[in-house]
């Protein structure tokens, strides 16, 4: 699979092949006749993706795989990163043409970078999910009077959890202990299967498989769109972002990758089993058939037009009102969403 990974403990790169000729023919009659226009086919456009080790890079496996087949009018690269600053760094140095990042990083290059970027489409829903062992908790009101452990100090996962526990009045009646990472969490659990954790796909179903006493409680997804209501904004994890000046030069090449890029997340949610071979493939979760497992809980979704912006933009708000760094120092202006690509 032409896909370079790159993470903290190791890089590997499979290039692609480029196969870009422009075949010119010109036909002229025989005996010295009048010579015949000449034909051009437009050379392939080279398109550098990057994406982060996680669900946002597993919706992208099947066409990953379809581009190293060759199935499209268009050439792709496509690094899967371990950590954002890798992604944002190297979009805004201009390494890369389109970039699946987490929301509210899409926020802060476009502010950073002067409006640079635009939105193309919302590439995961939220990925957090209550889990515990307490058969007493069976639902998000049941946090009331509890500890729950998280991750995300100062980052968009308290940010999310604090406006869910606000808008379910249980605010005052939860204590938040952080942790450093997913794998602190997954300790919590198995010293004490009671405590309550918020943890991220695919750390939830990794934790719950090693614990079959664990239960999922609920996902945060759905409780903020029980606050939300039908109209209202949506839990985003994950966007899809394009250099400005890319779309401008090549938007065929856009509008191709948003469509094959909607066709894989479908394929990759309808047939998880086998998705989940391509996932460990590329590396991004070891075995496959934990990905498998965890692939239904991914929230693997590609959204574009209007019904994008009101799920992107009141998340943003959200996240916004409790602190203003978080996306970039100020709301993202119209020109952020790209509603007419697909």
């Amino acid at each position: 699979m032409r896909t370079r990974i790159s993470t903290i403990l190791s890089r590997c790169m499979v290039a692609l092949v480029a196969v870009a000729m422009a075949a010119t023919m010109v036909a002229c009659s025989s005996g010295g006749g009048e010579a015949q226009p000449a034909t051009t086919e437009a050379a392939p456009t080279e398109v550098r993706v990057a994406s982060l080790s996680g669900p946002t890079s597993i919706g992208l496996v099947e066409m990953m795989d379809r581009a190293e087949a060759g199935e499209y009018a268009n050439d792709y690269e496509f690094t899967v990163a371990g950590v954002a600053d890798e992604v944002t760094t190297g979009l805004i140095q201009g390494d890369y043409d389109i970039a699946l990042l987490p929301a509210n990083a899409a926020s802060v290059v476009y502010n950073k970078t002067e409006g640079e970027v635009s939105v193309i489409d919302i590439n995961t829903l939220g990925v957090l999910y209550v889990v515990t062992g307490d058969e007493s908790v069976t639902s998000f009101a049941d946090l009331a009077g509890r500890t729950v452990y998280t991750t995300g100090k100062g980052t968009t996962p308290e940010y999310a959890l604090n406006y869910l526990l606000e808008e379910n009045g249980i605010a005052d009646q939860v204590t938040v202990e952080f942790k450093s990472e997913a794998s602190e969490l997954a300790a919590v659990l198995q010293s004490d299967p009671d405590a309550i954790c918020v943890l991220p796909e695919p750390f939830a179903t990794a934790t719950m498989a090693q614990n079959e006493g664990l239960h999922r409680v609920c996902g945060l997804t759905d409780e903020w769109a029980a606050v939300q209501g039908e109209d209202g904004s949506s839990m985003v994890t994950g966007v899809t972002v394009v250099r400005n000046d890319f779309l401008e030069e090549h938007p065929e090449a856009v509008a191709e990758f948003v469509e094959a890029q909607a066709a894989s997340v479908e394929w990759v949610n309808e047939n998880p089993d086998e998705a989940g071979e391509l996932v460990a493939e590329v590396g991004i979760i070891e075995k496959a058939q934990m990905a498998a497992r965890a692939i239904p809980n991914c929230s693997l979704v590609c959204v574009t037009g209007d019904e994008m912006r009101t799920a992107l933009e009141g998340y943003l708000q959200v996240l916004y009102d409790q602190d203003p760094a978080s996306v970039g120092g100020e709301m993202p202006g119209d020109a952020f969403y790209a509603t007419d690509v697909a």
